[in-house]
């Protein structure tokens, strides 16, 4: 019995000690030990924050920079894009006034090529009849002299019978036509209207047949557009085109008209005229200048046949 007792009390005393072994603490080293190295890992994550903050404030500058430079590059861009826009007006407005002074001077060229046509026209006309009053003449003298072959006294025929007298030379105007001419389109090129207006009457009054004739009724059409009188220059082109079928400026009557009737708001005439223009004179510097207003106005060039039904 009592060494049952005493086995039992070993057993209580070894169970007690294994118990305590396993619900004692730590001892003090190994405490420390890992507290250590916690802060170590949270000192670690601390510092990887501070350079990952550091890092993103870096990136932030940078990219503020790189924002600014560019909203800089597009303001400057936006200043270059005026100005240009700017000088491609100005271009545009010069290359148009100069467009209207080299249609203008070419105008005037073209009427004095076809005055210098007209005049030789007629200078060699005035040749042929000189070459046929001479061979007259030779032929009068071989053939029909006077008698002893003396040339016929003054104021005879070869027959002795005295020549009729022809009569006072009929009244010759004051000015030729070509120098009226001349000074008419003069006075219209260096924009003096009023007296190229009276100049150009003057020249239809005193010489209707003449081959320049249609040019002083187109150009006082041309004089009254310059001076903004739209119906005056419609009724003058329209002379030329009712008056004068053979004319040169048939196509730049045709064409003015249609401009001026879109200057008083007469849209569909003045359409349809500049497309007679591109119909009746195709390939001609009259028909291009109606095409490019056409093209302006965003009108058709031509029109477009209805659909088959």
């Amino acid at each position: 019995m009592r060494t049952r007792w005493l086995l039992l009390l070993v057993a209580a005393i070894f169970s007690g000690a294994v118990g305590g072994a396993i619900l004692a603490p730590q001892p003090a080293g190994a405490v420390s030990k890992e507290m250590i190295e916690l802060q170590q890992q949270v000192g670690q994550l601390l510092q990887g924050q501070q350079d990952l903050r550091s890092a993103m404030d870096s990136n932030n500058a940078t990219l503020h920079t790189l924002v600014q430079q560019a909203l800089d590059a597009v303001n400057r861009l936006g200043g270059d894009m005026a100005s240009v826009q700017k000088t491609v007006q100005e271009v545009q407005a010069n290359t148009g006034s100069r467009i209207d002074t080299i249609a203008q001077q070419t105008q005037g060229l073209s009427d004095n090529l076809q005055d210098v046509q007209s005049r030789v026209g007629k200078l060699s006309q005035q040749l042929t009849d000189v070459q046929n009053l001479l061979q007259s003449i030779d032929g009068k003298i071989s053939g029909a002299g006077a008698p002893g072959g003396a040339p016929a006294p003054s104021g005879l025929q070869s027959s002795g019978v005295p020549a009729p007298n022809p009569g006072p030379s009929p009244a010759m105007p004051p000015i030729s036509a070509d120098t009226l001419y001349q000074n008419a389109l003069r006075d219209y090129n260096t924009g003096n209207y009023d007296l190229a207006r009276q100049e150009f009457s003057d020249y239809l009054k005193n010489f209707p047949s003449n081959d320049l004739a249609s040019n002083a009724q187109f150009y006082l059409g041309e004089v009254a557009y310059s001076q903004g009188d739209y119906k005056g220059a419609i009724a003058a082109y329209d002379v030329v085109l009712t008056n004068y079928p053979g004319s040169f400026k048939l196509g730049a009557s045709l064409l003015k008209k249609g401009l001026a009737e879109l200057d008083l708001g007469m849209k569909s005439s003045g359409i349809r005229d500049l497309r007679e223009v591109g119909r009746r004179f195709p390939n001609s510097d009259d028909a291009r200048r109606a095409q490019a207003k056409l093209h302006e106005i965003g009108a058709a060039t031509t029109t477009r046949p209805s659909p088959a039904r």
